[in-house]
């Protein structure tokens, strides 16, 4: 059996942070994940995305911010069960809890932090009879790599910040890249509308609005799709590539019958203390909770990440006093192992 001090359910950015934030209160961590890298959606489903609201980094790459937290954390010495999908809890008379895998590999630790970003997931998929046919033949759901797309013609389907975003991206590599949303308005960030618009008025992204894709096209491969703009008769825009960014259907798998309060498919947390949900030593943090006000933003996982770990290190040391210590005054060990020294300075002690 697997022994630690907090044990992570998912091995996305909110989950690696919270090994980071762990270490400097000398916890250890455990992470289980179903997928086979650490990393999360950000490895497995766009790793070549950018994204622009990270602290510090004007942009960064989905898969190389996985990488640095992976640096970051590193130095705690986290233990990986991956691969393998949490399927059952079971709480014991000490308090700790019990996660069995789906392969029965057991771990025991008196903390639970359930980090699954959106859980189990798959893409919505536009109501086309025949889009199965050409599914991986020119339609696909995600980006993976940017470069597969390279002096094409490429038609995105969407109105939110993944269709923006990756409408914005491939400007400068496909040949063509047409934008399609069956509004008006946009759901993304202003910065992003704003800077499709621009890239419409210099003639880098074709944008029609408001139109949805009405037919596929093509012999073994997609070769065009049918846009019906609204009130007018439908025309058929030649096309290698047709990616519709629907977004993503989120399921919490076994994780929905451990017993948790549930609000449309995400997990309910006290925000007001420390991100614990109705069962006391378990935590929800990052995309898989829910609180008034919930943001689902990579920046505020790390925020509940950091509240949690502080609560947790009351759980795991009962009475115990800590002191909280800023980093820019006592450092964190380095990642070879030797001690990064700061200035003196005096630290805040907390009960």
């Amino acid at each position: 059996m697997i022994t630690t001090d907090i044990l992570i359910i998912g091995a996305g950015p909110t989950g690696l942070f919270t090994v980071f934030e762990a270490g400097l209160l000398k916890l250890n961590c455990h992470l289980i994940d179903a997928l086979p890298q650490q990393g999360g959606q950000c490895s497995e489903l766009y790793p070549k995305k950018p994204i622009y609201d990270i602290p510090a980094y004007p942009e960064i790459l989905a898969g190389d911010l996985t990488h640095k937290l992976m640096e970051q954390c590193k130095q705690f010495e986290p233990g990986f069960t991956l691969g393998e999908r949490a399927e059952t809890i079971e709480k014991q008379e000490d308090g700790s809890f019990i996660v069995t895998t789906n392969k029965g590999t057991k771990h025991k630790a008196p903390v639970v932090a359930i980090a699954g970003g959106l859980g189990s997931f798959e893409p919505r998929k536009p109501l086309l009879e025949n889009i199965s046919d050409f599914e991986d033949c020119g339609v696909e759901y995600m980006i993976k790599e940017p470069e597969f797309y390279r002096d094409k013609k490429v038609v995105i389907a969407g109105g939110g910040d993944s269709a923006l975003d990756w409408s914005i991206f491939l400007s400068d590599i496909a040949s063509s890249v047409t934008l399609i949303h069956r509004r008006n308005e946009f759901r993304g960030h202003l910065d992003s509308v704003e800077k499709v618009q621009e890239l419409k008025n210099i003639g880098k992204i074709e944008l029609i609005t408001p139109a949805e894709i009405t037919g596929i096209n093509g012999n073994g491969k997609v070769e065009n799709v049918e846009v019906t703009k609204k009130g007018e008769e439908p025309i058929l825009l030649e096309t290698d590539h047709f990616i519709p960014l629907f977004g993503l259907s989120p399921k919490l798998g076994p994780i929905a019958n451990w017993g948790l309060e549930i609000e449309k498919n995400a997990i309910k947390v006290n925000n007001a203390l420390d991100y614990q949900t109705n069962i006391p030593g378990i935590y929800a943090i990052g995309d898989v909770n829910t609180y008034p006000g919930k943001l689902k933003l990579i920046l505020c996982g790390f925020h509940e990440a950091t509240l949690m770990c502080q609560s947790a290190y009351q759980i795991i040391n009962p009475g115990k006093r800590y002191v909280l210590k800023y980093t820019t005054v006592a450092g964190v060990d380095g990642f070879d192992g030797t001690r990064k020294e700061a200035p003196k300075a005096v630290v805040k002690a907390i009960d």
